[in-house]
């Protein structure tokens, strides 16, 4: 579960690391009344107005702009609230903006110039280790930086049942080239993001910029953080901070009905049972010539019912041409599946025009064809995975 840069820096502030002040606003009037409540805390005029989308890149796309009066705030206020953001991050179409945050400015004079860096924790999958990755290079893009300045780029693996040493820290803040006081910051702030990381039950903390400032403070001043979606029930807070407006529609209603589904962008519809066979059968689709257009995973429960949800989820993308229906029959049934696609069939009626390939193997797997094949529906069935491939290539010709 994504959240936006404002709940991101709550959840940091609530483990002690120094972020960037700023509150949420809703329409421009908003934004002036959080400005002027800003400039009473900090005594500056200029703030930071920030387009609130689950997407990076916003500043390129305009969607982050400064205002250094009120007339500038409510201006900017009013221009990206309402636009359709469009960065190397969102659909073509963009992403309608409902909200911005109003920061301070904490790019102040002072005796150093201010610095920015790169900081973000995520688990190493390769090793089954958490991950901090940072670099010198902040406020960039960490992909461009990744394949032009690779040595920029250090890595600080920790083992999670350890947990983050106080060397560690103090190896991270000295490889930024810190020292005095803003190397105490660094170890401090590090130690604190970990801490965060971890006991939010997070996939990852990206912080773009950590910045130094020129009193040498160290604060987030960006926040990018996912949730995992497994914790949320020993996470209500969190979970109520899920901002659907920035999610699939269609995952969202699947979801409802308890449907594992992701949204692609091809054309031919998939429903499996179980993630691995999901990948597999995508697979075999792009081997046919056709591209997947959805991950979804009906699960060990495939009755007519949950078909149908299915189906109905599938077809609300017009860009599919077929469905590949492959489900292996373990737990459930083959002939109870191939029922219930039956059943699903006629229920829908003439909202099907679509073709689709239904291949069922496992437990009365050969009663399923027979289903399948005495139903006088317009079914292809199939028993190979190369056949059910050949029957794809053979609906899209």
């Amino acid at each position: 579960m994504n959240l936006h840069e404002y709940q991101g820096k709550e959840i940091l502030a609530s483990f002690g690391v120094r972020i960037q002040r700023g509150m949420v606003a809703h329409n421009a009037q908003e934004a002036v009344d959080v400005a002027k409540r800003l400039t009473q805390e900090t005594g500056s005029e200029w703030h930071v107005i920030k387009a609130q989308v689950h997407a990076g890149g916003r500043g390129k796309g305009g969607g982050v702009k400064l205002a250094k009066n009120l007339d500038e705030v409510e201006q900017i206020a009013g221009q990206i609230i309402g636009m359709d953001l469009v960065t190397p991050q969102t659909p073509p179409e963009g992403k309608r903006v409902h909200q911005v945050l109003v920061a301070e400015d904490v790019y102040y004079p002072g005796e150093n110039e201010p610095d920015e860096y790169y900081m973000s924790v995520l688990l190493n999958r390769a090793t089954g280790r958490n991950m901090i990755m940072y670099s010198t290079e902040g406020g960039m893009d960490i992909e461009e930086v990744a394949e032009k300045t690779p040595h920029l780029i250090f890595n600080e693996e920790i083992d999670p049942t350890i947990g983050l040493m106080p060397f560690q820290a103090r190896k991270i803040a000295f490889n930024l080239g810190l020292s005095g006081m803003a190397f105490k910051e660094m170890t401090k702030f590090v130690t604190s993001l970990y801490k965060a990381y971890v006991e939010s039950d997070s996939n990852l903390f990206e912080i773009n910029p950590v910045l130094k400032t020129s009193d040498d403070k160290i604060m987030a001043v960006d926040a990018k953080v996912s949730i995992d979606d497994n914790s949320l029930y020993r996470r209500p807070v969190y979970a109520e901070m899920r901002d659907l407006r920035e999610e699939s529609a269609i995952e969202v209603e699947a979801r409802e009905v308890g449907l594992n589904y992701v949204d692609l962008d091809g054309n031919v519809g998939c429903m499996v049972n179980g993630a691995g066979l999901a990948m597999a059968t995508m697979d075999l689709i792009k081997m046919a010539g056709g591209e997947p257009a959805n991950f979804l995973d009906v699960g060990g429960t495939a009755d007519a019912k949950r078909v149908e949800e299915a189906f109905r989820i599938i077809l609300k993308d017009p860009a599919v041409k077929a469905i590949l229906v492959n489900i292996f029959g373990g737990i459930v049934r083959c002939d109870r599946v191939a029922q219930g696609i039956v059943d699903a069939y006629k229920n829908m009626g003439d909202s099907i025009k679509v073709p689709i390939i239904v291949r069922l193997q496992g437990t009365n797997a050969e009663l399923a064809k027979e289903i399948i094949d005495n139903s006088g529906l317009a079914v292809h069935s199939a028993v190979q995975f190369q056949e059910a491939a050949d029957k794809v290539k053979e609906v899209l010709a």
